[in-house]
């Protein structure tokens, strides 16, 4: 078989990057395959400091596979077509290890699927080294517990299933890292924003969606200050707007969740606010509300505003 590409969703984050990386090692020494992992974008600080940590580099940046020469890939992460590489319908998906909620998904043919309710897709690919008998590279275990620390903020997220706490525990010793400080020097280091321009921030951790025929983006940035987040209000809002009228997207939805004290901002802005509004039972002033213990976009975000949009 020719080379397969193994990514993680647009916009990588330290799940989608890691994730991919080790699934990639691991399909080579359990199953033969040749594989290679790639990004869809530029890691983010967060992810940045995580492969600097652990002295691993960045996947190269890929936009279309078919131009790479390469027709099979397996995805990490993710399995939404509109968060994938942009030739992914002309593509065939070998493989899919996620941990999200299916949609828009379809392919011509079988294909290998993974796919649990964990805390993140790096949970799912730790357990398959395991299964497979692998050993753990002290760095891809390093990389794993990073997109799980991610994905979960340090294990808080309501998303953080029962098992990833020992995963987290076997992977942070086999990285040779302390958990708690390793994970908030490493969520610490995502939260910088003053040095990224409106466009930049609204575009860290963003992913669309359809929503009963609606182009949803719905983005999040980490931050240990929502106030300082809204100073910028005004050019924030000025980027959404851009970024509605270059790509079609009726609503934006931007969390600015607060990660000591666990909680969210939503600034809200489309043609549906009022869908918005219906989802999380509050109403918007000056285009945004506070949505107290709100961390996690896939179980707190997604699926509310899926509902509404559909009633």
């Amino acid at each position: 078989m020719s080379k397969i590409f193994v990514f993680g969703h647009q916009n990588p984050d330290s799940d989608a990057i890691g994730s991919s990386l080790a699934f990639a090692y691991l399909a080579k020494e359990a199953y033969g395959l040749d594989t290679e992992a790639v990004a869809l974008g530029t890691p983010n600080e967060e992810t940045a400091f995580v492969l600097d940590y652990f002295g691993v580099e960045a996947p190269r940046v890929v936009t279309s596979a078919k131009e790479e020469g390469v027709d099979t890939v397996i995805l990490t992460d993710h399995n939404e077509f509109q968060q994938s590489i942009s030739d992914i319908a002309d593509l065939t998906v070998y493989g899919v290890v996620d941990h999200h909620r299916v949609a828009n998904f379809e392919t011509a043919s079988p294909l290998y699927m993974r796919l649990e309710p964990v805390g993140s897709a790096s949970s799912i690919v730790y357990r398959m080294f395991k299964e497979s008998n692998v050993e753990v590279p002290k760095a891809l275990a390093g990389l794993m517990l990073s997109g799980l620390i991610s994905d979960t903020l340090l294990l808080k997220s309501p998303t953080t299933h029962e098992t990833d706490h020992q995963v987290a525990k076997e992977l942070a010793a086999i990285a040779g890292v302390n958990l708690e400080e390793y994970g908030l020097a490493m969520l610490k280091a995502g939260t910088n924003l003053a040095s990224k321009s409106a466009e930049e921030l609204i575009d860290i951790d963003a992913k669309t969606f359809e929503l009963n025929g609606n182009q949803v983006r719905v983005a999040q940035v980490n931050t240990v200050d929502i106030a300082e987040v809204l100073e910028r209000q005004a050019e924030i809002e000025a980027a959404i707007q851009k970024a509605q009228a270059d790509n079609g997207y009726s609503d934006f939805v931007l969390m600015i969740t607060d990660i000591i004290n666990s909680n969210s901002e939503i600034l809200a802005l489309g043609s549906n606010t009022d869908k918005v509004e219906a989802a999380f039972d509050f109403v918007l002033e000056n285009n945004h509300a506070f949505l107290a213990g709100a961390v996690s976009r896939k179980k707190q975000v997604v699926p509310q505003l899926t509902e509404s949009f559909n009633a």
